[in-house]
């Protein structure tokens, strides 16, 4: 991230018990949706809610063998494509990594919060991409997913909360047949209020 912080990291990391539940509903999802969460996607799902933050796909193949193993590239890459499409994890382009969903249901927009001192994420409702969505309507474009980025500094390092800043907001829309990104930079003070 940015420069190294003194303050303490609070470890979130979710019990065996939380991992466990999140996968059993993460596969129940996959089967009504008549997909199969096989092992490697289980598997890469597992390491992501394990981390309860941002991984790097590297770093998800040197830890996905159980024996110390690692995994071919594609294999993960496969998996992290099929978490993402389905709902289930988020790549946040600024970071290039990727983290576990903590959101509702397979189509919401995604909206992270991120700390560029410590790198401390935070998945957060993204209802400022209600704007970016009426937009498209009216367009006559389809959205399929939206991530919205927002990089920051977080209250255990030491973020001085200005209302009146200029806060700007990566926005990515993965539209869904074109597989282009839609990417803009759009000031959230000089919008105009939401009716």
């Amino acid at each position: 991230m940015g420069t190294a912080c003194d303050h303490e990291h609070h470890d979130a990391r979710p019990s065996a018990g939380a991992v466990s539940s999140a996968l059993a509903e993460a596969e129940a999802r996959c089967v009504a949706d008549g997909e199969r969460l096989t092992a490697p996607r289980r598997r890469v799902l597992q390491l992501l809610l394990e981390a309860a933050e941002p991984v790097k796909a590297y770093d998800l193949i040197a830890r996905f063998g159980t024996d110390g193993q690692t995994a071919k590239p594609p294999t993960v890459y496969r998996a992290l494509d099929f978490l993402e499409k389905r709902g289930l994890a988020h790549r946040i382009a600024s970071i290039t990594a990727y983290v576990a969903c903590t959101g509702q249901g397979a189509s919401h927009a995604a909206a992270f919060l991120i700390c560029d001192c410590c790198g401390a994420t935070q998945e957060v409702a993204g209802e400022v991409a209600l704007g970016l969505a009426q937009a498209a309507v009216q367009a006559g474009y389809a959205i399929e997913r939206t991530t919205l980025e927002a990089h920051g500094r977080c209250r255990e390092s030491g973020s001085s909360i200005d209302p009146g800043a200029n806060i700007w907001v990566r926005m990515r829309s993965h539209p869904k047949r074109f597989r282009s990104r839609l990417r803009s930079w759009t000031p959230l003070a000089s919008r105009p209020p939401a009716d």
